[in-house]
């Protein structure tokens, strides 16, 4: 069996040819014919669709689907005709029902239809390349129903008018709007753009280029931006009931240009209403109303704001920082700036959304103009000892926290760091040395945000100063255990040993303590000078203070907490009763400045006065006399003789301090140039300049004429040379 070949079986096809009635193409089509015709009557509940389907299908596939298919044309433009007609009868607003209700009697009918054509639909028309059932009923429809010449125009003006009354506030049937609206989407993106969409956008931007041109002419800015956010949010609301999805984008921008681009400077600039107005009266909600919608607009909607804010508040903090009037206070001068930095961030962060751009445009106006005023280092640092020294007694560490910040915020926008480290040292040595400091945590916590922002360089000899006062105290804990027998009755000594270069610079000025001083200050040294080899002590007596007990008249007892300088002029009337200034000048040796304050403090105070002067008056002469003032009283038994501060520089000091720092940056701009010549080799002169102020701008901001002088010097001292061809040109020199 297995050795046999298998035989292959065919199975033909019949060839009984089938012959078929000439007349069946006809009879069949009338059949569907008239159940078409009974379909769109509303008719079709006597049909019998499987046969309907059965006779369709046999004249498919007896080859006569071309004449199914231009039946089917033909019988439905010929009904769609009498719907058209129907339609334009339809009076006022009856038209667009009797328009709807006819979609949807069509639409129902079309699905018939194409359930009866099924058979057609997947075999004759994609073999013919024809429109399939369901999008040729649509097609009739729009070219038949939709673009006849009567109702094209009549639905498009009537669509437009109820958009227009319901923007005057009437109430619309959207259900009826949402359903023809739909229909002219099921038509073809084209249908909805060509025969709504694109006239809707006309009539919209001329409806809002007249209606914002009537509320700019009668509203202020705030009842504008009220206005133009209600109707974009109208417009907003109307596409999602009843209009295509993407027309959103297209109806907004028509708004935002007819009411937001078209009068964007005008709005901003209104008078008594416009942005500096909003700025000026914290008007937040306007202001946020103002950004939400000039952001909607693409081409530089939100600069203009940004721009005029940023004027704004570069002339406001230029007239605070130029006032001379507000210059004589430096605490208030900066708490004003800080002031004002809080209006502007409660702005940004409440108003405009913390946006970058807002934020560095601030941060700009800021530095421009607190580098306007060459006093701002120091009046930041005076600010600080303000505060470290009373400001924020009895605050929670939380809330000084918040003060060092914006201290440090303020810091930032200096260019002349170097100048608030100066002034900041002078300040913290005071503080340190008179134990009035609040918090020691607090000068602490402001050294780490200044180390932090600077480096470790910036705050090494602020850190020293206060290793040194620790210092002290163990030395002075050393020198009463050694010589506590010899001291007896001496007045009672703590001295505070500086390092040099941690502190301040201070002129070594002369002043003649009393006996009972000196001679204890002589056994300190003496001790001093005995524990520790190389090193020389010079008295700062400008930095001290003491207690001194006083009888005054009635046998009034009291102890005085008063500073060196006025415990030397009042030991002086121990052995007088009266002095002259002269007489006092030529005793103490006290710098005639340091002594004006001395005795102004002592003569001249609100209070009682510690001494009298003739004559009476508030500043201090040469030729004025001092005498003890017997009536001196006070309900305290410790009184503190203040003395009348130097809160700000007098400008001969101020030009001496700036001198200092000009020094102090020489150095500094070498060792730059000569750190940059030695990693570069072969430098011009213009590149140099650049790097070195790229290199300090974090302490300050070197003048390039300086930088020249310092190359000059650098080749003098032969670090660096000219090229011998180009003279711009700079060789380091190893």
């Amino acid at each position: 069996m297995s050795g046999q070949k298998k035989k292959n079986f065919q199975i033909e096809a019949f060839k009984h040819r089938v012959m078929v009635d000439p007349k069946y193409a006809e009879k069949t089509w009338k059949i569907l014919e008239h159940a078409i015709q009974e379909i769109y009557n509303h008719n079709a509940s006597g049909l019998s669709f499987e046969e309907l389907y059965r006779n369709a299908y046999n004249m498919v596939l007896h080859k006569f689907g071309e004449k199914l298919y231009s039946g089917l044309v033909t019988t439905m433009t010929s009904h769609l005709s009498d719907i058209s007609t129907s339609i334009e009868a339809a009076q006022g607003e009856l038209f667009l029902e009797e328009l709807n209700r006819k979609w949807l009697d069509h639409n129902k009918a079309l699905q018939m239809i194409r359930d009866i054509l099924m058979y057609m639909d997947r075999t004759f028309i994609p073999s013919t390349h024809k429109t399939p059932v369901h999008e040729l009923g649509l097609n009739l429809w729009r070219d038949v129903v939709i673009h006849s010449s009567k109702t094209q125009i009549r639905l498009q003006d009537t669509l437009l008018e109820l958009v227009h009354r319901e923007r005057n506030g009437e109430v619309i049937n959207r259900g009826l709007m949402r359903s023809v609206i739909k229909m002219l989407m099921d038509l073809g993106s084209s249908v909805y753009q060509d025969d709504f969409e694109q006239h809707f956008l006309e009539v919209s931007a001329n409806f809002y280029g007249l209606e914002s041109q009537q509320y700019i002419e009668s509203c202020d800015c705030g009842d504008y931006l009220k206005k133009a956010e209600r109707r974009l949010n109208e417009e907003m609301e109307r596409v999602s009931h009843y209009l295509d999805a993407r027309s959103l984008e297209k109806i907004t921008n028509v708004v935002e240009k007819e009411m937001i681009e078209n009068h964007m400077h005008r709005l901003v600039h209104m008078e008594n209403s416009g942005l500096v107005n909003m700025l000026v009266n914290d008007k937040y909600d306007d202001l946020g109303r103002k950004y939400n919608l000039f952001r909607r607009v693409a081409n530089g909607g939100l600069l203009i704001v940004r721009d005029v804010m940023t004027s704004y508040i570069r002339d406001t903090g230029k007239q605070l920082v130029t006032d001379p009037e507000r210059l004589k206070d430096p605490v208030e001068f900066v708490q004003r700036l800080l002031d004002l930095k809080d209006k502007y961030d409660k702005i940004i962060s409440l108003a405009f959304n913390n946006d970058k751009t807002f934020q560095n445009a601030l941060n700009s106006s800021f530095e421009y103009f607190i580098n306007l005023n060459a006093r701002s280092p120091e009046f930041i640092s005076l600010f600080v000892d303000d505060k470290l020294r009373k400001g924020l007694k009895g605050v929670s560490e939380e809330d000084v926290e918040i003060v060092l910040d914006k201290v440090m915020m303020l810091f930032r926008y200096l260019q002349e760091k170097d100048v608030f480290e100066k002034y900041y040292k002078q300040h913290l040595a005071k503080r340190l040395l008179a134990g009035k400091t609040i918090s020691d945590d607090a000068e602490r916590s402001l050294i780490v945000k200044l180390k932090t922002e600077c480096g470790y360089q910036f705050t090494s000899k602020l850190e020293g100063m206060f290793t040194d006062m620790k210092t002290s105290q163990d030395t002075m804990q050393g020198f009463h255990e050694s010589l506590g027998a010899e001291l007896g009755d001496s007045p009672s000594l703590t001295v505070q040993v500086l390092t040099t270069g941690s502190w301040p610079t201070q002129p070594s000025a002369t002043c003649n303590l009393p006996a009972e001083i000196l001679g204890v200050c002589e056994k300190f040294r003496s001790y001093y000078l005995g524990t520790h080899t190389g090193r020389r002590l010079s008295w700062q007596t400008n930095m001290g203070t003491a207690d001194l007990k006083a009888i005054f008249g009635k046998g009034q007892k009291h102890e005085l907490n008063v500073s060196t300088y006025q415990m030397c002029v009042l030991m002086l009337f121990n052995n007088a009763d009266r002095l002259s200034y002269k007489e006092i000048e030529q005793a103490t040796e006290i710098p005639a400045s340091d002594l004006k304050r001395c005795l102004q403090s002592l003569a001249c105070a609100r209070v009682k006065s510690v001494l009298r002067k003739e004559p009476i008056g508030r500043d201090i002469a040469e030729d004025d006399a001092f005498s003890v003032n017997d009536k001196f009283s006070s309900k305290l038994y410790k009184v503190r003789i203040s003395t009348v501060a130097a809160q700000r520089e007098s400008e001969p000091e101020n030009q001496e301090t700036r001198q200092r720092v000009e020094e102090d940056r020489k150095p500094q701009i070498e060792a730059a140039i000569v750190r940059i010549m030695k990693s570069r080799r072969v430098l011009d002169h213009n590149n140099i300049v650049a790097e070195v102020i790229k290199q300090l701008q974090s302490r300050f901001l070197p003048n390039p004429v300086v930088i020249k002088k310092r190359i000059e010097s650098l080749i003098e001292r032969e670090f660096l040379e000219r090229d011998k061809n180009d003279r711009k040109l700079y060789r380091y020199l190893a």
